[in-house]
């Protein structure tokens, strides 16, 4: 049998599915295999077991501090130069492989969570049985069994199903958020084919579109099944693969794995080809001086220095060349390659405090929060844009009953039971009054005191008008009920023993399954439909409808109809929809009441539909039903008959009432959103949902404030349509003397605004508060925060979400959030960071965020400024040795002092630090705003901490050649210090002051601090003593013997040592104390608050001990005197 499928696709390709014996499943017509269409299954990784050395070796080698340690290290290989080549070689060869582990464990990882999506077991037709195989094994042509419950491994066409008609029931929330039940249905000529006999011999061709990105374009056939979405209420179905691995429309909405950099490294880089330049600059000076100061003929060549007959012959440019290099490598120290090993072991160390955290662990879901890659914990603390997913992300992904308004009575549920927010007609004011149906039949949960107090003159009627809202509920809708509820369903014995409780509703719109359980626990049960028949419960009472027939919901009337049959034989119109769709046909009811509790409802932000009902005269009965039968057996303007059809049966309605619903918000979204704009940070919602669900949800959240002016740009059809209605906004956003605006925007528009109109749309949206895209396909969400990345003040975004959808979004942004929602792990697995709930992201960005970013920030700004004070006093020194290239430091001393001098209290300040309490960051957003735009790493602070390396360098310098540059003995025995003891003193004095620096910088002390800090001063001293006490035997050279201990014999090292660390942090201090004092930032602020309660709980705690010694002594000398006046 050979059956096209669909033939209406732009372009051709024909895929020859021969699924006989056959060991090739599929052909590509004329004849290539089907290797041709090879499953590379999902990648969300950067390296292989092949490419991970050269690859990261490259990524690497593109820092510039490494890149310029391996041309110095080979520079020392080359030429003869002042140090050994062990001084650059090793910390390259350490601060490369610590790298290169971590990234590579990082890395695998993401094998881990790719290889558990890729190899999730699927079954496949071939040979006649069903063989269980990989999910990246399936090929194009192999049909696939999916049984319920399990996720579609690939793009299929679906052949058959359990239902006789071959129908099927999926939910795409792993792929667009939307929870919603969707109705595929198989071509009649397979869907019969049921059995793996039958389908083993099937020989078909399929013609479809090339593979398309986009999830909201007709996808062609109604039996096309997308990777990712989830099968439902169907025992199993068969589906041919057409689309696999990277072909598919969730891997074709993924944007490739890159590498993201955050905005402090950027200023490393920034700072490294500063301080390059300073590099070069002093050497060149070096250079210059050595030839000018060698122009005289006795420094050029002394006698104790005499030159060999090859350095006479040699080239003066080769020779200035050499030097220059010497200089290099001798001032190579400047640039500090153990910086980008200390921020890579913090990040990595760091990141672990995230997961540990337990006010980001979710309870319930007992899920804590995960770091998929450690490179951006800085970054959190800089964000200026959100882009937020809703459905998912925003809300629960729950819709849930609230209020209705019943003959213009507004009504609330509470405990399954409606209760009236007014006084009826009946009761007594500032009385509640309850609605059940207790006058039919009790139930447990009904109580006969619930039941309304009403007149016996009006007690029919009313219960008459609530009975037949509920009906309307139960009975107008598409839902579907669980298989395994309705398996056996029939004459019905079964339902009168069904508790509502049991029933599994699945349905294509979330809110019809809210209404019809809302109506489940008022009393009125849908039990299911079985054919052309719907029964419902009416508290116990079972009744069968017969479902004549089903005028279906469209975007246009924004309304759906039934039209049913009571068991008296009487027939009924039951109309639902937005109350602007169905007001207007009704000719009957309370309808302003009504029009007034919808407007309330929409002010709390919840989703109305208003009811209503029509009932037909047999007369009027045969004329719909004439009408129907003609429009949808047209065979020209098929569309426009029905919409008449439709307009002309709707109408002459009676109005029953309206319900609420809420898409129940996630605990504390509202919060979250305001303390977001509080920090200074934009929110913008991209979501996939209608226009309409995506503003109620927006209101409802906060997201958008009821003050605000709402601008529209929806439904444009032309540029020129779309450029004029985006001058009309900008013009009313100048106009309109509004403090907020809002932006509301669907895909269409956007692509077009997009394309042609870019700098006039994001004029709009920058002076919009908060900006709603709806409708939106996944690769347009990366679009628009990518033109939020490139625009001109290049601010740092975040984007948050929790499906398939959002995966492109995330991987565009900076910084990627990934919900661990309740329907599939894609946006957790792709993302930067995964949490359980929205609301854990204050507690990100504004705590950890913000102690990352501080850390990060000093921790840069101490490397540059103690490399400063290192290597500075190693040019002066140039000075005073006629540019020999005399080294003023021991080699070893050179090699150990970034690596574990002072190593570990910048690492654990790093770590550790908290300069404020956690408390108070969250309580305040509004400090998140102080380290924004990469404030602490400005150029004015870079030189600060620039030029304070350098007037440190020189005290240390200029301080201890006063106090040895006179020849004078500052030892017992009259001898003299030498080279190294100068050089060791400058050494000292430096660590020193550094590490106290370091200290001062300081204002969470714990015990790992102390032991750090003072031990790493300690540790100088033991190891200088033990390395210059011994001789030791692997050296070949030692110059450093005995010389640390004749520096601290002297009373007067000890002394001029305390002076100059004491001089240097002096100054340092005092501008620290006047800034605090005359210009403190907004968390110095929070800082001296912070100290000051501290202070004022402490004298409290003081006081109140005091008071109670007093009392104490008081009782005391009481007693005493009363004893003694019992003696007396």
């Amino acid at each position: 049998m050979t059956q096209t499928l669909s033939s209406r696709c732009q372009w051709r390709r024909e895929l020859s599915v021969l699924l006989a014996q056959s060991a090739t499943p599929a052909t590509l017509s004329p004849a290539p295999c089907a290797s041709c269409w090879p499953n590379r299954g999902r990648s969300g990784v950067m390296y292989t077991v092949w490419n991970f050395v050269p690859k990261n070796l490259f990524e690497q080698f593109r820092r510039v501090a490494n890149f310029y340690f391996l041309i110095i290290f080979l520079v020392q290989l080359m030429i003869d130069t002042p140090t050994s080549p062990i001084t650059s070689g090793l910390p390259l060869f350490f601060v490369i492989t610590v790298t290169a582990i971590k990234q590579g464990y990082e890395d695998w990882l993401r094998h881990n969570s790719d290889n558990e999506v890729n190899g999730a077991p699927v079954y496949v037709v071939r040979s006649g049985g069903l063989v269980k195989t990989r999910s990246k094994n399936i090929r194009v042509g192999d049909i696939v069994r999916i049984a319920k419950d399990e996720i579609f491994p690939a793009d299929l066409v679906l052949l058959s199903s359990d239902r006789p008609d071959g129908s099927c029931h999926i939910t795409t929330a792993s792929l667009d958020g939307e929870t919603n039940l969707k109705t595929h249905v198989a071509v009649p000529e397979t869907a019969a084919l049921q059995t793996v006999a039958n389908l083993d011999t099937l020989v078909a061709v399929i013609e479809c579109q090339q593979p398309e990105a986009d999830l909201y374009r007709p996808l062609g056939p109604e039996s096309l099944l997308l990777r990712g979405a989830r099968l439902k209420n169907t025992k199993e179905i068969f589906g041919v693969a057409v689309y696999t691995g990277m072909e598919t429309k969730m891997a074709l909405n993924y944007k490739s794995k890159s590498q993201k950099r955050s905005a402090v490294e950027k200023s490393m880089n920034t700072f490294l080809i500063i301080y390059l330049i300073i590099l070069i600059s002093e050497a060149i000076i070096s250079t210059i001086l050595k030839y000018t100061w060698q122009t005289e003929e006795k420094w050029d060549e002394p006698w104790y220095n005499q030159k060999t007959e090859h350095q006479r012959n040699s080239s003066k440019i080769l020779r200035f060349i050499s030097d220059f290099l010497a200089f290099l490598v001798l001032y190579n120290f400047i640039i500090p390659i153990s910086l980008y090993v200390t921020v890579e072991m913090q990040k990595f160390l760091g990141s672990f405090f995230i997961g540990w955290d337990l006010d980001l662990y979710h309870e319930e879901s007992d899920q804590k929060a995960q770091v998929n890659t450690s490179d951006l914990n800085e970054e959190l603390g800089q964000v200026e844009y959100v882009f937020t997913d809703k459905t998912g992300t925003l809300t629960e992904n729950e819709m849930q009953f609230r209020e209705c308004s019943i003959n213009g009575i507004k009504y609330q549920e509470i405990n399954g039971r409606l209760v009236s927010e007014g006084p009826t007609p009946d009761s007594s004011d500032g009385n509640l009054s309850y609605l059940s149906f207790s006058h039919l039949n009790n139930l447990p949960h009904l109580t006969s005191s619930s039941s309304f107090r009403t007149s016996p003159e009006n007690e029919t009627e009313l219960i008459k008008e609530h009975d037949l809202f509920f009906k309307a509920v139960s009975l107008c809708h598409t839902v579907q009920i669980s298989n395994v509820q309705t398996d056996g369903i029939g004459d019905g014995p079964w339902q009168a023993s069904l508790a509502p409780s049991q029933l599994e509703y699945y349905a294509s719109s979330p809110d019809e399954k809210a209404l019809v359980e809302a109506a489940a626990r008022i009393g009125i049960v849908f039990i299911g439909n079985y054919e052309e028949t719907m029964e419902i419960k009416i508290l116990g009472k079972l009744e069968r409808y017969r479902l004549l027939h089903i005028l279906e919901f469209d975007s246009d009337r924004r309304r759906m109809s039934v039209i049913v049959q009571a068991p008296s034989g009487e027939k009924f119109l039951f109309a639902k929809g937005a109350e602007s769709s169905i007001l207007p046909t009704c000719i009957g009811g309370e309808i302003e009441k009504t029009r007034i509790h919808v407007d309330e409802f929409a002010l709390k932000g919840l989703r109305t539909l208003c009811m209503a009902y029509r009932q037909l005269t047999s007369k009027e009965y045969e004329v719909i039903d004439r009408r129907l039968f003609e429009a949808r057996t047209a065979l020209q303007q098929r569309e426009e008959k029905l919409a008449n059809a439709f307009q002309f049966i709707e109408k002459d309605l009676i109005l029953l009432g309206a319900t609420a619903v809420e898409d129940r918000l996630q605990d504390k979204v509202r919060e979250t959103i305001e303390a977001l704009r509080m920090a200074g940070i934009k929110v913008w919602v991209l979501t996939g949902d209608k226009h309409e669900t995506a503003v109620s949800v927006s209101l409802s959240c906060g997201h958008f404030h009821r003050t605000m002016n709402i601008l529209e740009l929806i439904n444009q059809k032309s540029d020129s349509e779309c450029a004029e209605q985006l001058r009309q906004l900008a013009r009313r956003i100048t106009e309109d003397h509004v403090i907020q605006h809002g932006l509301v925007v669907d895909g269409t528009s956007l692509s077009l605004a997009l394309r042609e109109h870019e700098k006039l749309f994001m004029d709009v949206c920058r002076n919009c508060s908060a900006v709603l895209c709806c409708r939106m396909a996944p690769l347009q969400k990366a679009k628009v925060i990518r033109l939020i990345k490139i625009s001109p003040e290049k601010p740092i975004t975040l984007a948050v979400g929790d499906g398939a959808n959002d995966v492109s979004m995330i991987q565009e942004a900076h910084v990627g959030i990934g919900i661990m929602g309740k329907e599939g792990r894609q946006a957790a697995r792709n993302s930067d960071y995964a949490i359980a709930r929205f609301k854990f992201l204050s507690k990100l960005l504004f705590v950890h965020g913000h102690f990352y970013y501080i850390r990060i920030a000093t921790l840069v700004q101490y490397f540059f400024y103690k490399n400063v004070c290192f290597i500075t006093p190693q040019f002066l020194y140039q000075f005073y040795c006629l540019f020999s290239q005399q080294t003023l430091y021991d080699s070893v001393y050179l090699t150990l002092y970034n690596i574990c001098f002072t190593s570990l209290p910048i690492l654990i300040y790093s770590l550790l630090e908290q300069h404020i309490d956690p408390h108070v960051l969250q309580n305040k957003p509004t400090l998140y705003r102080d380290i924004s735009k990469n404030r602490q790493l400005s150029i004015t602070n870079f030189l600060y901490w620039t030029i304070l390396g350098f007037s440190h360098a020189f005290i240390f310098f200029y301080g201890s050649y006063f106090l040895m540059g006179k020849d004078i003995s500052l030892l017992g025995n009259g001898q003299m210090f030498g080279n190294w003891t100068f050089g060791t003193l400058v050494f000292t004095v430096m660590l020193i002051t550094v590490t106290v620096k370091m200290a001062l910088e300081t204002h969470f002390w714990t015990w790992i601090n102390h032991l750090v800090t003072w031990g790493s001063i300690i540790f100088y001293f033991v190891f200088s003593l033990f390395y210059g006490g011994i001789l030791w035997p692997f050296l070949g050279s030692q110059n450093m013997y005995f010389v640390f201990f004749q520096l601290l014999s002297s009373g007067s090292v000890w002394f001029a040592i305390i002076l100059m660390v004491v001089i240097c942090l002096f100054l340092d201090i005092v501008k620290k104390v006047f800034d605090r004092h005359f210009h403190p930032t907004n968390t110095e602020k929070a800082q001296m608050e912070e100290d000051k309660g501290s202070v004022s709980s402490a004298y409290e705690f003081a006081e109140s001990k005091h008071r109670g010694e007093d009392s104490r002594h008081l009782l005391a000398e009481a007693c005493s005197q009363q004893d003694s006046s019992y003696v007396h």
